[in-house]
């Protein structure tokens, strides 16, 4: 899944796409509904999606790799909604990351997870992949 200049701010819900930065911030662009607006640096941190790995027993998976995995198995298995109960989302997230460590990987975790997903598959982001871009 191509997730490259996607990001999550803080105090922000949803995610937004880098349009250009500024010595004092970042201009995002929502990529649920296009809309663009200037984040200040001194209030908002910033995530790049392509930043963040999920723990493993024996390493972490890129985000991306975990992004792609849910979607390859998105029609046998859909991913359930984020205000599932905590059994059904570790359930959904064990058949996804199988060795996922469950000592670092919090429930909330999973939840952003599988809101981002979503967010993603309704902006059609999950159409390209690393190679096309």
């Amino acid at each position: 899944m191509y997730i490259k200049n996607i990001l999550s701010a803080s105090g922000l819900p949803g995610l937004y796409r880098l349009v250009n930065n500024r010595s004092n911030g970042l201009i995002l662009e929502n990529i649920s509904d296009g809309k663009k607006i200037f984040a200040s640096a001194r209030r908002h941190q910033f995530s790049p999606l392509e930043s963040i790995g999920i723990y493993t027993y024996e390493d972490t998976i890129e985000l991306s790799k975990v992004l792609e995995t849910m979607h390859l198995k998105s029609i046998e298995q859909p991913p359930p909604s984020k205000k599932s109960s905590v059994q059904e989302l570790t359930d959904y997230f064990a058949l996804i990351v199988p060795d996922y460590d469950r000592d670092m990987v919090k429930i909330g975790d999973i939840k952003r997870l599988i809101g981002w997903y979503h967010v993603l598959v309704e902006s059609k982001y999950h159409l390209k992949s690393d190679e096309e871009e």
